[in-house]
């Protein structure tokens, strides 16, 4: 059996798993969302999977509804003006990525991989390319954000990526998983508006 296909059946179990003991998390945050804002409690957003295909992804809403759509955070002038209160909470502490284990459950993500990009994110898709890293699962977390988070430029990130890609094995997912972890207790890497950009090369 190829990894691949056991990193499937480990992400579906633990997905469930999530699911079922992460319940009363959900419904507390569920309840903070819609004291603190109107609208929906899930925040929906086109992005990029395996071998660039498209799906939404599932997140607990953190902006407000008026929010720029299909926008990165770091594009916006000015982030933290369209942030919610409950919203900078659920950020710093990466709670807003919970009902991405419902992606898991589907298939649409892995626990671990490179983060989706969003479908108009041509620049990082094609970097990406360079390295067959579209070509893999993408996840909640990876190689990049365990070295660098939101301060990496697209260029960094593509390559990170595609180490991943090419060492892409139980060990490096556990690594990946741990320090996850670690970085989410620390409040590690998380830059509202932060870079993340394509860096032009000077001719």
């Amino acid at each position: 059996m190829s990894y691949l296909k056991i990193k499937r059946l480990f992400d579906f179990l633990l997905s469930i798993f999530g699911l079922v003991v992460l319940s009363p998390v959900f419904i507390i945050l569920i309840v903070a969302i819609k004291l603190d804002t109107k609208g929906p409690i899930l925040f929906k957003q086109k992005r990029v999977g395996i071998n660039k295909t498209h799906f939404y992804i599932l997140k607990f809403r953190t902006m407000r509804i008026d929010t720029p759509k299909d926008t990165p955070t770091h594009l916006l002038s000015n982030p933290d003006k369209w942030i919610t209160r409950t919203g900078k909470f659920l950020r710093k502490t990466s709670l807003d990525e919970l009902p991405q284990i419902i992606n898991i459950f589907k298939g649409e993500m892995s626990i671990v991989g490179p983060r989706p990009a969003l479908w108009n994110q041509y620049d990082l898709i094609e970097e990406r390319d360079k390295y067959k890293a579209n070509d893999i699962p993408v996840g909640i977390t990876g190689w990049a954000q365990i070295n660098g988070r939101d301060e990496l430029e697209i260029e960094e990130k593509a390559k990170l990526d595609g180490e991943y890609a090419k060492r892409i094995g139980f060990f490096i997912d556990l690594e990946c998983f741990i320090k996850t972890l670690f970085s989410i207790i620390k409040s590690e890497g998380v830059v509202e508006g932060g870079t993340g950009v394509y860096t032009k090369k000077e001719v």
